[in-house]
């Protein structure tokens, strides 16, 4: 009954409370569509955090959805050893890099508590245990490019045919079911958190002028300059 709920019922309810609230605060609360971004507060360690961060989750991201999507293509690359030991190195390191750099953006992060809600602090922990989660899958669970292949993915595309097959779940170690819960959490709290900056596709920058930013400081004082 457990598995039913959580790979039967809770992915259908992320979807919707996401669709359904992104679409609600595009219409009625438009202006808060934003990372609210704290650059100028400090930059240096957004960029060390935020950079590994977003490279790595987003090629881990791609790869996920190339095998629920593409199974067969999937299939095919991981038809030679030396290609499945490459992904699964890969994805090792694309791991840790993520973890890394999530760590760095918590640390951060620390520093600007006047400027971080509660909501910011809880996607925070979701998403670090979601990488240790997937890290500990690739680091003790081997060849997870194929065996996903053949558990998750036939799972998750069961779902988008409204016919979800559990089982393929239930047999997994419980360290996966919470990586895949988990996942579908970060979903249903999409347009309840700054995570909603996601859906934002930055059309208007293309057309947009350049802006030029001008810092206004008070002139320096004589004994300043003879500094």
């Amino acid at each position: 009954m457990s598995d039913m709920f959580l790979f039967g019922v809770v992915p259908y309810l992320a979807v919707a409370l996401a669709v359904g609230g992104t679409v609600y605060r595009y219409r009625a609360l438009r202006s808060t569509v934003t990372a609210r971004s704290s650059q100028l507060l400090e930059g240096r360690m957004l960029f060390w955090g935020s950079v590994p961060w977003h490279h790595a989750i987003l090629v881990i991201l791609v790869a996920h959805l190339v095998a629920a999507v593409f199974p067969g293509t999937w299939a095919r690359l991981l038809g030679s050893p030396t290609r499945l030991f490459v992904l699964e190195v890969t994805g090792l390191a694309l791991g840790i890099l993520a973890l890394l750099g999530l760590v760095v953006l918590v640390v951060r992060r620390l520093s600007l508590v006047s400027t971080t809600g509660a909501m910011d602090w809880v996607v925070l922990l979701l998403l670090l245990l979601q990488t240790a989660t997937g890290l500990y899958v690739a680091f003790a669970l081997r060849w997870g490019s194929a065996w996903y292949l053949h558990t998750a993915a036939p799972w998750l595309a069961s779902l988008a045919r409204l016919s979800p097959r559990i089982d393929e779940m239930a047999v997994l170690p419980a360290v996966v079911k919470v990586h895949a819960v988990n996942a579908f959490v970060l979903v249903a709290l999409l347009p309840l958190s700054r995570l909603v900056h996601a859906t934002v596709i930055p059309l208007s920058y293309l057309r947009r002028p350049p802006q030029l930013v001008i810092w206004r400081r008070a002139p320096a004082s004589p004994k300043e300059v003879s500094r």
